[in-house]
């Protein structure tokens, strides 16, 4: 293994007084779904807001002098940025931070005020990443890969320490993947642990299915580049397996599965409303699996189960957008489009079906200009708030009932 326990361990004793060791909180909602006990390990408090403050300080404490002075240079739309300039930080070291166009403003606003410079360049991460090496093959600068490292492993794997010892008793730890650093750390760990005490811990990763190479990688046991990668959950939005992780994850991982668009948008409102926690998507997928139901289908009894919340930078701009998406999801939010004729009367008929199915109307737009729109007829969608899958389905047949041919948009 490139990663080994015994560099775990070091990396522990060297974040000692960097990192916090975040708390770990009982889900009463999610063991109820999962028909097992869960936890939350709560790593969206951590410093800079995400796990990535671990493997980034260890990368950076253990260079020599004379690559301290020549600084370091890294390329991200957010967590791993952050965690590179804060370690820098404390390490006293100059930061250049390679972020995409449109990376979110409160992200680079962090970035800044850890220190570092940042550059925005390219329209992606890729583009911003090969300009972040190109940067650091002409300046001597250090390139601080976000998980194709070993010391950025061994940081990250300080978090299973953390876990097992939080939670003696864990018989299965679910973890978020991209480029798979934070799930081979945790398995080096995890596994060394569990060999100490005599029994078995599960490790299982997840990846948003827009953006998931493991499941082919591993299947085929050879790197799989992804030709597109779009997904909400923009902290895992890799398109090809670090080498060094995918050589741990097919050794020691239990499995990686994959969760949906909508589940990542359902988890983010579920550990808002149910435990008073803002993650970002990436950092709800463990939560999105559970929601989905697969992993009870696959498994059973996952026994005591620790599901892993590895950020909470989210855009408030971003979040607006998941939550809308979310609650569209979990039925809770439906938007209809339907053609009515232009007459009096119409529309205060529609209102009052919904307001008799206690709907709640939050927004009504109409037109009567389109090709497809007849002389007096017109084309309205009508946005409502609703309590669930099954009352949308009652509101569209009470709205039927009356001769009327309502769409579901959303």
């Amino acid at each position: 293994m490139p990663v080994t326990a015994a560099d775990i361990e070091h990396a522990s004793h060297m974040l000692e007084d960097v990192i916090e060791q975040t708390p770990v909180a009982h889900s009463r909602a999610l063991s109820r779904l999962l028909g097992s006990e869960v936890h939350i390990k709560c790593e969206n408090l951590q410093r800079a807001g995400s796990f990535k403050i671990r493997g980034a300080y260890i990368r950076m404490a253990e260079l020599s002098e004379d690559e301290k002075a020549s600084g370091v240079v890294a390329a991200s739309a957010g967590n791993h940025a952050q965690g590179v300039a804060l370690a820098a930080n404390k390490l006293g070291i100059k930061a250049r931070i390679y972020m995409p166009l449109g990376a979110a403003l409160p992200k680079v606003a962090a970035t800044r005020d850890h220190g570092a410079e940042v550059v925005l360049f390219g329209t992606t991460v890729d583009q911003a990443l090969a300009e972040a090496q190109r940067y650091a093959e002409e300046t001597g600068a250090v390139f601080v890969h976000p998980f194709d490292h070993p010391a950025i492993i061994a940081g990250q794997g300080t978090l299973g320490l953390e876990i097992v010892d939080q939670v003696p008793d864990v018989d299965t730890i679910i973890a978020g993947v991209g480029g798979g650093g934070l799930l081979a750390g945790l398995s080096v760990a995890v596994k060394a642990k569990a060999e100490e005490l005599g029994r078995d811990i599960r490790l299982i990763g997840v990846q948003a299915e827009n953006a998931a190479a493991y499941p082919p990688s591993l299947a085929g046991d050879a790197l799989v580049t992804l030709n597109k990668v779009s997904t909400i959950a923009d902290g895992i939005a890799v398109g090809r397996p670090g080498q060094l992780p995918f050589q741990i994850i097919k050794e020691l991982a239990d499995d990686v599965t994959t969760v949906s668009e909508d589940s990542l948008a359902q988890a983010l409102i579920f550990m808002l409303e149910r435990n008073k926690m803002v993650v970002e998507p990436a950092g709800a997928v463990g939560v999105a699996a559970i929601l989905e139901g697969k992993l009870k289908e696959s498994y059973g009894d996952l026994g005591n189960t620790v599901v892993l919340l590895s950020g909470g930078n989210i855009d408030p701009m971003l979040m607006l957008k998941v939550i809308q998406r979310g609650l569209s999801a979990a039925g809770r939010y439906m938007t209809i489009k339907m053609m009515l004729t232009d007459r009096p009367g119409e529309l205060a008929l529609i209102s009052r079906i919904i307001a008799d199915m206690d709907a709640n109307v939050t927004g009504v737009d109409h037109t009567r200009i389109g090709g497809s729109l007849s002389m007096g007829d017109v084309s309205i969608t009508i946005d409502m708030e609703t309590k669930g899958h099954a009352h949308c389905d009652k509101v569209i047949d009470a709205l039927e009932a009356q001769g009327f041919r309502p769409v579901v948009v959303h």
